[in-house]
């Protein structure tokens, strides 16, 4: 009588390389070892079902051991002389589960998952893009098939949004929207997205836009994240109400001590100006790494130019803001658009704030319109030093004392007049 197998039998028994072979197992009608020329080794069991013979795979081993195989085998054979075919069974349950994995493939749920894991997660703005994307998207379109959403679909939730007061909001979502079907379709899932050719819900203007206080702290926290350049640039913006090309092309030559000069040649409106720096602004430009070069440009990171793609660098700022916001409030938060010249209004309305005569805050931001205009700004164009100086450190203390949660401390510049 042939000796059953036994588990070290099954992991010592040897490959024909030129065919396959079978062990049966004498313990158990039916089951079988086979092993293929290259050494790989499955459980299969042989019987009959309906006067015909028909074989079942039950698993590979090692990851199958011999008890389980067997087990394996005697729940088949209870089924058969049940009337019932294991090996149609399987067939039917693998089809069934491939069939619902097919069906949840191209869920809206399941590819906004995969965007989120081979895109979003690699980038600062990851987290809030997936977090609008659940909120606005996957809430609406999560149960339905990419290939089911049209144009309209796209227009019907962009203005769902919009018509609830969240006009921004529709604009954002509409954004991050097209970053997603654009993917998909980078990944031949669709062949056009759907999105194409859907124009923002609204225009948003920037003109009157002013920070809040709540902003210009997140502001100044997404500057603390984003770091060199766009972070320590940023907060010199904010803190000086100059303009962008200004400070963005700001020299170690231009830098005399605790004033920054302007020549006529680097201002838009062709005047020399002198700009105080505050003890704030000095703290953010000795912090600076310096990165050589003949120009001394402070904010470059090739030495020899300025930096430059401010859409993208306002665009990094305005999303690190929406998610510090979200952190702080545990909600989303919508932060209307703004741009880098919103700081300097911003900073000229936070300086009327604190009691600063207008003439003055003119003179800091180098306006020749209004009361610093004609005749005045000819004679009077180095006026007002000692006044923008105490303006600028005022304001300075006032945006720090936002960052630091304490603004009812700051002191107003109640004796400029």
């Amino acid at each position: 009588m042939a000796k059953a197998l036994t588990p070290k039998g099954v992991e010592a028994a040897k490959p024909d390389p030129d065919k396959r072979r079978e062990m049966a197992d004498p313990a158990l009608s039916g089951l079988y070892l086979v092993i293929q020329p290259s050494g790989a080794k499955s459980w299969a069991l042989r019987y009959r079902f309906g006067g015909k013979p028909a074989k079942l795979t039950l698993g590979r081993w090692p990851l199958m051991g011999l008890a389980e195989a067997r087990a394996a085998a005697s729940e088949a054979i209870d089924k058969i002389e049940r009337g019932k075919n294991p090996a149609i069974e399987k067939k039917e349950t693998k089809a069934a589960k491939l069939e619902a994995q097919l069906s949840d493939r191209d869920k809206i749920k399941t590819l906004i998952g995969q965007f989120d894991k081979r895109h979003l997660s690699s980038l600062k703005s990851g987290r809030v893009v997936r977090r609008e994307l659940d909120r606005h998207v996957v809430s609406e379109w999560g149960e339905r098939d990419i290939h089911e959403i049209t144009k309209r679909d796209v227009i019907d939730l962009l203005d769902g949004i919009a018509d609830s007061g969240r006009v921004v909001t529709a604009n954002r979502v509409r954004a991050y929207l097209n970053k997603f079907l654009n993917w998909v379709v980078e990944r031949d899932i669709l062949p056009l997205s759907p999105a194409t050719g859907v124009k923002p819900v609204a225009k948003e203007s920037s003109r009157d836009r002013v920070l809040t206080d709540d902003e210009i702290r997140w502001f100044w926290q997404a500057c603390e994240a984003e770091g060199f350049p766009w972070g320590p640039l940023g907060k010199v913006l904010l803190l000086t109400g100059q303009r962008l090309n200004e400070a963005a092309q700001i020299t170690e030559g231009e830098i005399r001590g605790d004033l920054w000069h302007l020549s006529a040649d680097r201002t838009k409106n062709g005047r020399a100006h002198d700009v105080p720096l505050s003890d704030a602004v000095r703290a953010v430009l000795g912090a600076v790494e310096r990165i050589e070069g003949k120009p001394g440009f402070i904010f470059t990171t090739t030495g020899t130019t300025p930096v430059s793609g401010f859409f993208k660098a306002r665009a990094h700022l305005a999303e690190a803001m929406e998610r510090l916001a979200a952190e702080e409030r545990g909600e989303a938060v919508e932060i209307p658009r703004w741009t880098f010249h919103d700081l300097r209004r911003t900073a000229a309305t936070g300086m009327a704030r604190l009691g600063i005569p207008v003439r003055i805050t003119e003179a800091v931001l180098n306006h020749v319109s209004g009361t610093g205009g004609g005749i005045v700004a000819v004679y009077q164009r180095h006026d007002y030093a000692d006044e923008k100086r105490q303006a600028l450190e005022a304001w300075g203390r006032f945006v720090l004392s936002l960052v630091e949660g304490q603004p009812d401390n700051v002191v107003r510049l109640e004796g400029v007049r």
